[in-house]
């Protein structure tokens, strides 16, 4: 920016110069011997003025070609009438105009930019965070995370306040107000892996950064919302390196490869930790990667679970164009984990299914680990995994792990 005032100091300061060039001019001696030829001389002085106006900006080129007819008609004028010598302001210094054009101009451009350019522009400017907002230091997040809590007190069903105030919290260090705050808000919010993966990670920091116990849980939910959700698949992985299964973290960071760009940082940090978790398994205990091993062994003799969808007959012309069909089966014991679940979309009626192991969606949640499964298929229009008022679904009756023919009938409207 002191550039720009130094660039327009400088511009100003020549414009200047050009207008008080011909105003300071001291009187001229001018040889002339007679009427004729001091009016032409009088009149190239005037034109060289005109000039000087004009690469000012002053004039523009009609308004130079009329002052230029009408000097060039007075001179013919004085010439043919044999009048004298022009007045001596005309070939004298003028200090008062000059003075007057010294100043006003500088104000002139000083008020023009005021009004029409950026003067905010000129001041130094906030940091500013990445989302292009301005950034915060820690005493205003501390008062607006105080008054953020005690508005809730007042409001405590507002969800997105309670999700505000825990990021608050876990920017300023205090992780267990933070995880109380996010503990509140995935109570009043619609599932969401992100939040739950966030959930997780507070509670992680204010257990001394360890993912074992409670945080685990929560990011097994947040993988059941979205089994693909990156910052779950890490927490998972990192969770399992923690425990020493690093075969499993492994198989957690190798499907995050699978959706990140692979020249990105996040890649590069991926196959360092891969690298690290290889390294700890030893020569030869993970050859290949981890979800190839799982396909290689494939899923426990006879733990699957085969039939039809079907669509009541009541229901024909009523499904959403072009809605995602989830078949999933979960254990007959209260859990509504899914042991493994198949998204379809756009799929046709009647619809053959089989699920077994390698539609796990949480790690060492199989359906070979379950006696009994209850088999559910349901319709989102919105394709997302979660339950919503307005899908279709239907269940079929407690089925054992290895059974076939199993028929699932979608005929009622979630609620």
């Amino acid at each position: 920016m002191t550039a720009f005032v130094v660039a327009a100091l400088l511009l100003t300061a020549v414009v200047v110069g050009l207008l008080l060039y011909p105003l300071l001019l001291r009187e001229r001696r001018l040889n002339v011997g007679s009427a004729s030829e001091l009016s032409i001389a009088v009149l190239k002085e005037q034109l060289n003025e005109l000039d000087a106006q004009k690469q000012a900006g002053l004039l523009d080129a009609k308004a130079l070609a009329e002052e230029q007819a009408e000097l060039e008609k007075r001179a013919l004028e004085d010439g043919v009438a044999g009048t004298t010598a022009p007045p001596a302001e005309a070939t004298m210094r003028r200090p008062g105009l000059a003075a007057t054009v010294g100043i006003f101009v500088p104000a002139l451009a000083v008020g023009m930019y005021l009004w029409l350019g950026s003067p905010d522009a000129l001041r130094p400017q906030q940091a500013v965070d990445p989302a292009g907002n301005h950034a915060l230091d820690p005493q205003q997040i501390q008062g607006m995370a105080a008054k953020l809590a005690e508005r809730l007190q007042s409001n405590p069903a507002d969800g997105e306040g309670w999700l505000m105030l825990g990021r608050s919290y876990s920017v300023l260090g205090r992780y267990a107000e933070a995880s109380v705050a996010f503990e509140r808000a995935t109570t009043l919010l619609p599932a969401n892996a992100g939040l739950m993966a966030d959930y997780a990670d507070v509670v992680a920091m204010a257990q001394g950064r360890r993912l074992a116990g409670e945080p685990e849980k929560i990011i097994a939910r947040a993988l059941e919302i979205d089994p693909r959700h990156v910052k779950s698949l890490a927490l998972s992985g990192s969770a399992a390196f923690e425990r020493g299964d690093y075969a499993r973290a492994v198989k957690d960071w190798r499907t995050i490869l699978t959706l990140v760009p692979p020249d990105s940082q996040a890649a590069q940090s991926i196959n360092n930790s891969i690298a690290d978790a290889e390294r700890r398994l030893g020569p030869g205990k993970l050859s290949k990667p981890a979800v190839d091993l799982a396909a290689q062994k494939g899923p426990a003799a006879g733990a699957a679970v085969s039939g039809t969808v079907a669509l009541a007959p009541d229901l024909k012309g009523k499904v959403p164009e072009n809605a995602t069909l989830f078949v999933f089966a979960r254990n007959t014991d209260g859990s509504r984990v899914p042991l493994a679940m198949v998204k379809v979309g756009s799929a046709k009626l009647p619809f053959s299914f089989k699920l077994d192991d390698s539609m796990s969606m949480v790690p060492n949640v199989k359906l070979s680990n379950a006696q009994t499964v209850i088999v559910g298929a349901r319709l989102s229009a919105s394709g997302d995994a979660i339950a919503k008022p307005g899908d279709l679904e239907g269940f079929s009756a407690a089925v054992a792990v290895g059974a076939s023919g199993v028929v699932v009938t979608i005929g009622a409207s979630v609620k």
